[in-house]
Formats: structure tokens, C-alpha cells, sequence
């Protein structure tokens, strides 16, 4: 064929475009996983990027890699980071459940590039290995769970984590607002005791808060690295000291708050990741709570005559082909979608974490792609929310003082003064006569009109008293 050529690795020949880096087991995997559209994650080869930067340094400080290699590696890898080499990462998520076939796309592109770096041809001669050289002292079951952690670290970073802050900053800003209008609370979707909106939306801000404390938590795991361990863990081929020299040179090189560490048992390291489960019920957690917000605020939007709407939120665009005017929460409900497929993501990391058998799991990298979509995913919805939404969000005072002097609830101050079955009395009479709480209060001669307005104070219902 044209354009190809022949490339060769211990299980014979293969045809390879010309114009790619990946060699013979790159070329296999493509033609032996026809599977799906879902190509490894481009965050994933940036993480073993770093990885294999980090390697190279270290095997040339252990004397196992001479300073030539060495410099072309990082070099080739630097190039990666940068986005230099685009199109040479073809292989989908669904391969061998350790990622070996992406570690190798990886070492035959850094080697075959790093070649070229050299000054030679890649194409007919290999001045570096992709596995003597660029994969030296490693093995794809301790470099693939070594790289997702690096790209779930790097990511939380770059956009999980200042998207929950950018929304937390808005909802508090309302919070602080709205904290003197007092509106009717509501518990299983009937009338409750008031409280103010300010209250009402300071659950959001702490949600969110809590939402970094548990990503903030998981971090202790998904910080430890499972290279060193190469094959089950006992670390055959590579260096005593290799492990915790390449996390120290990732942490100079990644700059992140959170510091990579050694796990200190590599065949956990490698059988087990129960930390990625740890971290995928922290981002679970999140989307419940952004479900919750967003459902909370398009039912108190929902109108606008023949809904709650106590919230007025910005009008984005259309709501429908066929009724004229109609405006929908489209935001909320696309994080509310978003919400839903986080869940999902969530069962399938903790299934996927529970196929640990003997020394290695094998479900790497459905793990992988599946944390990193959540966090994508999350990252963009609360973006979108905020700026298109949350920012807009301000009160329709006039249905939420209507809704309040209406409510039968209100009647729950009079608990301490004529007790609760008489106060219900008063709330269960007033309800079947249509009237007021008030009107009964009097009737039934439980309360003077003095006393009721003295009692039945919404704005001080809001807070305990002495």
C-alpha cells in the first residue's frame, strides 16, 4: 500500500501510515479494537507525557539512560504537552484493561520522534527504544495508573476547581443580597415555616464548599503513584529509588498544590483503585447536589403565571417549535442531564474498581475515561449554569409576599403561646373555610387580633429566639 510503511515488533510485520509516529503494536491495537468512537482522552497523554519526561530524567540521574536520549525524550515529550503531535494518539478506550496499548502508542511516538530529534530517520533506523529507552524500568500496569492520576490531578486543577469556586461566588453574592426577603420554606412540596432567600440559597454556597473540602479529600489517594510497581508490583526491572525520584521531579514539573507521592504498596497500587472510586464519589456527590440546585430553582421559577415563580431567571432563547413565547430553564436542565450521566459514571468506576483480580485490575481505562468526562462534564455545566443562570437569578417579590401571607404555616408560631393542637385547629379550620388564619384565630376565640400580630411575625421566624 502507499504511503505506509513496514514496521516490526516481536509478533512480526506491520503496515504503518508514513506519516505517523506510532509503530507496530500502535498499528495492532487499531486494527484489532474496531470498538466505539471514544479515543483515549487526550488528558491521559498528557499525563504520561509528564510520566515519561519524569522517567527519562530519572533513569539518566541513575545512570541507566545516557544524556542524549535523555534530552530527545524530553524533548519529544514536551512536544506532546504542547499539542505538537496531534493525530498520533489514535487508540480508543476499549483495548486491554491495563492501557497497554496506549503506553505503547506512547513509547513508540516519543522513541520515533525522539529518533528524529537525534537527527536520524525513523523510518529506517531506531536510535531510541520505546521499550528499552523510553519505557525503561517501567511496565504498563504501573505507567497507565500512574498517568490517569497525574490527568485527574491536572484537571481538577485546571477546571473542576475553579468552576465550583466561580459558582460558589455567585450564589453567596445572592445569598448576601436577597438575606432580608422573607418567603414561605417548603418541605415535601407542601407549605412550611418561612425563611429567608438569602437562607435558602446559603444551602447552595455550602454545598458547593462541601464539594471541595470531599475533591480536597480524595486527593490523598489519587496522589499516590503506582510507578516503581512495574509488572505486580514488586518492582522488577526498575530501581529501588526510581518511584520516589519520579514523583519528586513530577511535582517540579507538574507545579500542583497536591503532591504526588510513592504509593507506599505498589500491589495495591496496581490490583486495586478504590482511591478512583474515592474521588468518583466525591464528583457523585457534586452532581446530586447540582441536581438539587438546579431542580430547586426551576420549580421556583416555573410559570410564569401558573407556577411557583418566585424567581425570575434570564430568557436564553426559545422554549418551544410550536408555542409561541414559551421560555424554559434550559440551563437547569442540562445540568440536571449532565447530573444524571455523573451518576452513571460513578457505577460504572465502582464496578470497574471491584474487577481487581490477583495483581492487577483491568479496568483501567474505563476508569480513566469515565473520571475524566465527569469532570469535564461538571466543569462545563456549572460554568454555563453560572454565567447563563445563577448570575441572572433575582426575586419576584410579589408572588413570594403572596405565598408567604397566604400560607397556613405561618400558624406554627403559635405553638409556644396556645399550643399545638390549637394552632392546628386554627390552620385545618382556616384551610376548609378559605379564610384566614387570622379570621379563625379570632372565631375560635383562641387569639385577640393584638395578640395574633404579636405572635405572627414571618421575619421573626427565621431564626431561633431566646
Amino acid at each position: 500500500m502507499k504511503n505506509y510503511r513496514i514496521e516490526k515488533d516481536t509478533m512480526g510485520e506491520m503496515q504503518v501510515p508514513n506519516d505517523k509516529y506510532w509503530a507496530a503494536q500502535t498499528q495492532r491495537s487499531i486494527e484489532n479494537f474496531p470498538i466505539g468512537n471514544e479515543t483515549m482522552p487526550s488528558e491521559i497523554i498528557e499525563g504520561f507525557s509528564f510520566l515519561k519526561k519524569a522517567c527519562a530524567i530519572v533513569n539518566y540521574k541513575l545512570e541507566r539512560l545516557d544524556k542524549k536520549k535523555c534530552e530527545a525524550i524530553k524533548e519529544a515529550c514536551d512536544e506532546v504537552i504542547e499539542k505538537k503531535l496531534e493525530g498520533n494518539f489514535p487508540l480508543v478506550v476499549w483495548q486491554t484493561g491495563s492501557g497497554t496499548q496506549s503506553n505503547m502508542n506512547m513509547n513508540e511516538v516519543i522513541a520515533n520522534r525522539a529518533t528524529e530529534i537525534l537527527g536520524s530517520d525513523f523510518r529506517k533506523e531506531k536510535l531510541v527504544h520505546p521499550n528499552d529507552d523510553v519505557n525503561k524500568g517501567q511496565s504498563s500496569n504501573d505507567t497507565y495508573p500512574t498517568a490517569m492520576r497525574i490527568s485527574f490531578v491536572l484537571e481538577l486543577q485546571k477546571q473542576l476547581i475553579p468552576a465550583i469556586k466561580i459558582l460558589r461566588k455567585t450564589f453567596k453574592k445572592k445569598s448576601k443580597k436577597f438575606n432580608n426577603i422573607v418567603k414561605i420554606g417548603r418541605t415535601h412540596l407542601q407549605d412550611a415555616t418561612p425563611l429567608t432567600l438569602g437562607q435558602e440559597l446559603s444551602a447552595y454556597v455550602d454545598m458547593l464548599n462541601k464539594a471541595l473540602e470531599q475533591i480536597n479529600d480524595s486527593m490523598k489517594y489519587i496522589c499516590e503513584l503506582a510507578i516503581g510497581g512495574t509488572a505486580v508490583g514488586t518492582g522488577l526491572n526498575s530501581h529501588p529509588e526510581f518511584s520516589q525520584m519520579v514523583c519528586k521531579v513530577l511535582n517540579k514539573q507538574t507545579k500542583t498544590k497536591y503532591k504526588f507521592k510513592s504509593h507506599p504498596n505498589k500491589f495495591h497500587a496496581l490490583t486495586a483503585h478504590d482511591g478512583e472510586v474515592v474521588l468518583s464519589g466525591a464528583l457523585n456527590a457534586l452532581a446530586s447536589n447540582l441536581m438539587k440546585i438546579a431542580n430547586d430553582i426551576r420549580w421556583l421559577a416555573s410559570g410564569p403565571r401558573c407556577g411557583i415563580g418566585e424567581l425570575n431567571i434570564p430568557e436564553n432563547e426559545p422554549g418551544s417549535s410550536i408555542m409561541p413565547g414559551k421560555v424554559n430553564p434550559t440551563q437547569s436542565e442540562a445540568m440536571t442531564m449532565v447530573a444524571v450521566q455523573v451518576m452513571g459514571n460513578h457505577t460504572t468506576v465502582s464496578v470497574s474498581a471491584s474487577q481487581g483480580n490477583f495483581e492487577l485490575n483491568v479496568f483501567k481505562p474505563v476508569i480513566a475515561y469515565n473520571i475524566l468526562q465527569s469532570i469535564k462534564l461538571l466543569s462545563d455545566t456549572m460554568l454555563a449554569f453560572n454565567d447563563k443562570c445563577a448570575v441572572g437569578i433575582e426575586p419576584n417579590k410579589k408572588n413570594i409576599e403572596k405565598y408567604l401571607n397566604d400560607s397556613l404555616m405561618l400558624v406554627t408560631a403559635l405553638n409556644p403561646y396556645i399550643g399545638y393542637e390549637n394552632a392546628a385547629l386554627i390552620a385545618k379550620t382556616a384551610h376548609k373555610n378559605g379564610t384566614t388564619l387570622k379570621e379563625e384565630a379570632i372565631k375560635l376565640k383562641l387569639l385577640s387580633e393584638e395578640e395574633f400580630e404579636k405572635y405572627v411575625k414571618p421575619e421573626e421566624m427565621t431564626y431561633p429566639k431566646k
